[in-house]
């Protein structure tokens, strides 16, 4: 034992020590992947023996191999999006190598088979089988499958697809700043988005160029050969002695156990590329989408083994293969197809059960009674909506990102949305309903998309016309198939849930401050931070009552004017309070507390606030009209005087309509919310602003006057 512990030192020093240079390996891979390029330029010019020669081949066919299997295994292309230079590294390799074989079959070929190192000698001696005619043919067909068939096929794939991706790409950021300006992502999304975007786009335009490489490679690999051949053979008959033929067997069995050993990797890293380049538009692994493509339909399964049944029985055709292969696809296809039945009839049964417990369920009465803040109704052909494969389209996640895009743009917290199927509606319709009216209708296409050209004109794809349900703008159905073309031409493309949530959105705002309740009011104060509590406490309900401060933020809510800035609001409303208790007096002295905000949501692109005023022979008329005091004030304008101001407004605005423009009405203080009155009843969409809500900062344009 005593002299067992000297002799196995040394050995746990060595495992050790390697040990430790791997794990250093490991932590600077920098500095590693900087040495294995510098050795591969190295071997460019140095000559190797023969035993790294092996090494360095073996570890060549292992790194091919390892490309393959990744590219088989990974979800999309970007996974892999190194490949480029993947293949450029295994292409130097795999040249360096063959420059390196071929110095030592000219130098040592005379000296017998292993003059280039036992891996090619094995490989030609394998392939050729005594045979050197053998091998050079089987070489050749090597060659032209990799050069002819995968490299050509591969490159043209990546040449279309670099070019269709950097086509596209201006229609999908539009359809991306879309859906970020519907609320249906936030900014984080839309910036992953397009990320991904500009990935797709670089990586098919490397792809474009390294199947340059493989090209390269394969060329060059059939001029090292052939010069291997010609060279050994005048270096071996003229300068070593040998005779012709043994000149001819030597070299030629070296040079195409060399061509295999490296063409055989150049073939599977092009396979690698082909599956990369075609694996653009195909989602998960390779096996899991081509497997379930094709065994996904058992009549074609069906079909083919009765064609195979029916070749086995011609004469002269071997009847076992094909039996066999009869037996297989038809078991398939019985498979898949009582698998799809036994599934159909658990839905089925899930249905029914369902259905079952919901009858044998006695409702309180209390249920009746119960109304639906909002609710959206659907005929059967769109219930497919509500249960979309992929995230993002399904309609109950739209409407979750609407809930919070309108808490963040406007402080309102929409009531839940019960979504029900309505089996006395036409198929492909939607009905929204706020409290139990109707409020909005439509009529869809599923699996279509709904396509409409922002710049008005005539869209010229093939589809069935119809008229966008929220605003009535024409648009166009087509297929999914022409999305891409959709967006090349700058068409906005709407799925069918999107449509459904713009609907529901509009007619949200439209009736805030009706689904604004008491209770909500309540909780919405409730919810503040505990420094305006105080505010709270002492404002209600000494000052104000708690249905007069939600009755503040209806008539804000009613113009579409956001009340997040819920502290500032009720700061305003105590203010106010000390000189009247006219709901609304104070809602015109919060709108000036808010003059920041809303000067902001009426700045246009150009960032100024374009302004229509009245005359002042209007501002007097208006303010002559008023009569009453406090809560008894009302309007009181001849109906001639008032049809005549509304064909002024209406002629006014349709003008600045036609200039580009979307302007503000301007009026005095005191006169606004009787002006707003009219006007909201036939442009419910018009901002009317007073002079105390033009902020002092905002830049303004008067465009007309009335």
């Amino acid at each position: 034992m005593a002299e067992a512990s000297p002799a196995t030192a040394p050995v746990e020093g060595t495992r050790t020590s390697v040990r430790e240079l791997l794990l250093a390996a490991g932590r600077r891979s920098d500095i590693a992947l900087a040495l294995g390029v510098i050795t591969i330029l190295v071997v460019l010019i140095l000559p190797l023996p023969t035993w790294l020669l092996d090494l360095g081949l073996a570890i060549s066919i292992t790194f091919s191999v390892l490309v393959l299997m990744t590219a088989l295994f990974i979800e999309t292309p970007l996974d892999f999006n190194t490949f480029p230079t993947v293949l450029l590294l295994a292409t130097m390799l795999r040249l360096a190598l063959n420059v390196a074989s071929t110095r030592l079959i000219l130098a040592n070929g005379h000296e017998g088979t292993d003059a280039a190192g036992r891996v090619i000698e094995a490989f030609g001696g394998f392939v050729m089988g005594g045979n050197f005619v053998i091998g050079i043919i089987v070489f050749a067909i090597l060659v032209i499958i990799n050069f002819i068939v995968i490299t050509k096929g591969s490159g043209r794939i990546a040449e279309v697809s670099a070019r269709f991706t950097l086509d596209a790409m201006p229609g999908k950021q539009m359809a991306i700043d879309a859906d970020l300006s519907t609320g249906l992502i936030d900014e984080d999304e839309a910036r992953t988005r397009r990320r991904t975007l500009e990935d797709e786009s670089t990586f098919f335009g490397a792809m474009d160029g390294a199947a340059k490489f493989v090209r390269g490679d394969a060329i060059a690999g059939l001029l090292i050969t052939f010069i291997n051949i010609i060279g050994g053979m005048i270096i071996g008959v003229a300068q070593k002695g040998i005779s012709f033929s043994q000149a001819a067997d030597t070299y030629t069995r070296l040079t195409v156990g060399d061509g295999l050993v490296t063409q055989i990797p150049a073939l599977i890293v092009s396979t690698a590329a082909g599956l990369m380049v075609t694996k653009a538009g195909i989602r998960g692994a390779t096996d899991k989408a081509l497997f379930g493509q094709l065994g996904g339909q058992p009549r074609a399964l069906a079909l083919c083994s009765i064609l195979l049944g029916a070749l086995a029985l011609l004469p002269g055709i071997p009847m076992v293969p094909f039996l066999f292969l009869t037996g297989i696809t038809g078991g398939m296809a019985w498979h898949i197809t009582k698998r799809e039945a036994q599934k159909k009839e658990a839905d089925r049964q899930q249905i029914e059960d369902t259905i079952e417990t919901a009858s044998t369920a006695e409702e309180p009465i209390s249920a009746a009674l119960r109304i639906d803040y909002l609710r959206l109704e659907l005929g059967y052909g769109l219930l497919s909506l509500i249960s979309a494969p992929r995230e993002g389209q399904r309609l109950t996640d739209q409407i979750k990102a609407l809930r919070r895009q309108l808490a963040a743009d406007i402080g309102f917290v929409m009531p839940s949305v019960r979504i029900q199927d309505n089996m006395q509606l036409p198929a492909n319709t939607y009905v929204i309903r706020v409290k139990e009216i109707e409020s909005g209708r439509g009529d869809l296409r599923p699996n279509m998309l709904l396509v409409m050209d922002p710049r008005g004109e005539d869209i010229t794809l093939a589809g069935e016309k119809t008229k966008e349900p929220t605003f009535g703008l024409p648009a166009l159905w087509i297929d999914e198939s022409n999305r891409e073309e959709a967006l090349f031409r700058g068409y906005t493309v709407v799925e069918v849930a999107t449509v459904i949530t713009t609907h529901l959105t509009e007619v949200i705002k439209d009736n805030m401050a009706e689904l604004l309740s008491y209770a909500e009011t309540q909780k919405l104060l409730d919810e503040l931070d505990k420094e305006h509590q105080k505010l709270i406490g002492e404002m209600v309900p000494n000052q104000i009552s708690l249905g007069g401060v939600q009755r503040v933020l209806q008539n804000l809510l009613a113009e579409r004017v956001s009340i997040r800035d819920l502290p500032t609001i009720l700061e305003g409303i105590s203010e106010a309070c000390g000189q009247s208790r006219n709901v609304a007096m104070i809602t015109e002295h919060v709108r000036s507390r808010l003059a920041r905000q809303i000067s902001n949501m009426s700045t246009n692109e150009q960032g100024y606030i374009p302004l229509v005023t009245l005359s002042p022979e209007w501002e007097q008329t208006f303010a002559e009209s008023v009569v009453g005091t406090g809560e008894d004030r009302q309007l009181s304008l001849p109906p001639s005087r008032l049809q005549e101001f509304i064909a002024a407004l209406r002629n006014t605005f349709e003008r600045q309509a036609m200039m580009g423009e979307t302007p503000v009405l301007l009026t005095s203080p005191a006169i606004r919310p009787f002006v707003r009155s009219i006007v909201e009843r036939f442009r419910p969409m018009t901002v009317v602003m007073s002079q105390n809500e033009v902020h002092p900062k905002a830049r303004i344009k008067t465009v007309g006057q009335i």
